[in-house]
């Protein structure tokens, strides 16, 4: 069946601009259209790097250059055109210079505020908070880092390469407006991967470490393991087990303790999640389908399939083989309701 896809009205819907009938018509076609999800979600991220830029003035030698050829004999007036090009050259390479200055991070070194006094430290040191005191770290020109008090924070490489921090103890909150994986924090159990976001990660003197979500997406490493966590959701990290499965802060107290038991051994806290089981908490059972044993891998997707439908070019055996495609096309779909 032809399927008229709404590439042309996405810019308009991302900015609120779309005639609330033409809006409705947009959403109803974005519920069922991956292609169109995916585009959207291209156009907001490239917005947000354009507010991100700093605003760069034309050199003045271009403003002369056009009051020139205004100033010329009609005859001479064909060449006008060519200095609106030139003057639209100009512009667009200092654009292309201030994005690459922001994206160079203009500078290696860190910039760490400490009550009221800013300091500028090298990678390898360390910034350590006691019982009353707070900083906050500026990573480049793409967020911050606010640590709490009581927290020993490594500080790692710096610029256009990305940006690492290491988080020995304590906690901090980071606000990061990048593309994904430029920022990173390394704990004793895992690394939390930047997807665009705003979290908070605690580690406790155990090396215990649980993250929690506040806008966009973040990814928690560790030796092959991988958890994804969305805006809502938190995740735990345990030494020699590293990120357990993540799941919504809104999810029901008994699948939450059942998700955390299953993540020290306690096989029978599956029937808990099948049972708690919500729409939004196909995110858990998404991260369940790889964990559990073989044997039960099809009694998770079954509950995956009896609360949202799959997308048609997802087989079943591809999915209980886990073939990394299949779980990855799986997990868009279920995304839209997390």
């Amino acid at each position: 069946m032809f399927t008229r896809h709404v590439s042309e009205r996405l810019s308009r819907y991302c900015d609120g601009d779309l005639a609330p009938a033409d809006t409705v018509v947009v959403e109803a076609h974005l519920a069922k259209c991956r292609r169109c999800r995916g585009e959207l979600e291209e156009i907001r991220f490239a917005a947000r790097l354009v507010r991100q830029l700093a605003v760069v003035p034309a050199p003045a030698a271009v403003w002369h250059g056009i009051d020139g050829a205004l100033d010329e004999t009609p005859a001479a007036r064909w060449q006008v055109p060519v200095v609106k090009w030139a003057c639209a050259a100009v512009l667009l390479l200092a654009a292309i210079g201030a994005a690459t200055y922001w994206w160079s991070g203009a500078e290696a070194a860190w910039e760490v505020a400490t009550n009221g006094t800013n300091r500028r430290l090298a990678a390898g040191q360390w910034v350590e908070t006691g019982p009353d005191v707070r900083a906050r770290i500026s990573v480049g020109e793409i967020g911050t880092v606010d640590v709490e008090p009581s927290s020993r924070v490594r500080l790692g490489e710096s610029g256009s390469s990305g940006y690492r921090l290491a988080l020995a103890r304590g906690t901090i909150s980071a606000q990061i407006v990048a593309p994904p994986r430029l920022f990173i924090v390394d704990t004793p159990v895992g690394s939390v991967v930047d997807l665009g976001c705003a979290y908070t990660m605690t580690v406790d003197d155990d090396g215990r470490g649980v993250l929690r979500m506040t806008e966009g997406w973040t990814a928690l490493e560790w030796k092959g393991r991988e958890s994804l966590v969305p805006a809502g959701a938190m995740c735990r990290t345990r030494p020699g087990s590293g990120p357990g499965m993540p799941y919504f802060e809104d999810a029901t107290d008994t699948l939450k303790a059942a998700a955390d038991a299953f993540d020290t051994g306690e096989l029978s806290a599956i029937d808990i999640i099948l049972r708690d089981a919500r729409v939004r908490d196909t995110l858990t059972l998404w991260h369940l389908l790889s964990r559990v044993a073989p044997g039960q891998r099809a009694r998770v997707y079954d509950r995956i399939l009896e609360l949202v439908p799959p997308p048609p070019n997802v087989s079943r055996e591809a999915v209980l083989a886990l073939d990394a495609d299949a779980l990855g096309r799986l997990r868009e779909e279920l995304a839209w309701h997390w």
